[in-house]
């Protein structure tokens, strides 16, 4: 193994919860609401699968089902898919889904795993190729400044960036040559069965983890490690 392409979202880093996530955006308009009504919208906003990087929706509604499919090919797509999700849920003033949309791209809306860091200093010491390959509509980059990983990571592929999303095989090959390796000679480290899964085709070995909150995954990614054997 000469190079590691690692997921962003449920890999590497985890968003808030979806009622975290609305109680900022509420508290950015200055909007107080009773604790049972806070707890009655985020349960709908999750249903809905509004939050990016959150849980999918349950149902998504016929007339966004084509654009929720190429969401993640542009950041145009990816912004009117969710709003289009988020504005299933009535909410106190219209303007606060555009408000939480733009609170989801922060960097505190979102954690690294306790392990992240550590596994990418580890790669970096042994002399592995670091990438990220994320489906995504906006610039990630900040989010991996702000907590310190920034500087592990060789090469950032963002399916926005290309027009492509996985399982592509597309966005695996801008990934493998913005690392210089070839396919055989890296490993995908995903939480989706299906997109990440796609890095197989190139020949690439993939590694899985679990999408659970920060608290409940505190070493999956050590597991990377053995590959270093």
């Amino acid at each position: 193994m000469k190079g590691v392409l690692f997921d962003f979202s449920g890999t590497l880093f985890r968003v808030e919860s979806t009622e975290s996530w609305l109680r900022a955006g509420l508290a950015a308009r200055g909007i107080r609401l009773a604790e049972g009504e806070v707890a009655r919208l985020a349960g709908q906003l999750e249903e809905a699968g509004a939050l990016p990087g959150g849980a999918s929706p349950r149902r998504v509604p016929p007339e966004l089902g084509e654009l929720w499919q190429r969401r993640d090919e542009s950041a145009a797509l990816h912004r009117a898919a969710y709003l289009g999700l988020s504005r299933q849920v009535p909410l106190p003033e219209p303007d606060l889904h555009e408000v939480l949309y733009e609170r989801h791209m922060a960097p505190e809306a979102w954690r690294p795993y306790p392990d992240a860091l550590e596994v990418l200093e580890r790669l970096r010491a042994a002399g592995v190729a670091r990438g990220v390959v994320s489906n995504i509509g906006w610039d990630l980059r900040p989010v991996f400044r702000a907590h310190g990983l920034d500087a592990h990571v060789d090469t950032y592929t963002l399916s926005f960036e290309h027009e492509a999303q996985k399982p592509d095989a597309r966005l695996f090959r801008v990934a493998c040559a913005g690392l210089g390796l070839a396919p055989a000679e890296l490993l995908m480290v995903g939480d989706d069965r299906r997109a990440d899964g796609g890095a197989a085709a190139l020949g690439c070995a993939v590694h899985f983890v679990d999408h659970l909150p920060v608290a409940e995954r505190p070493g999956a990614l050590r597991a990377v490690l053995a590959h270093l054997d």
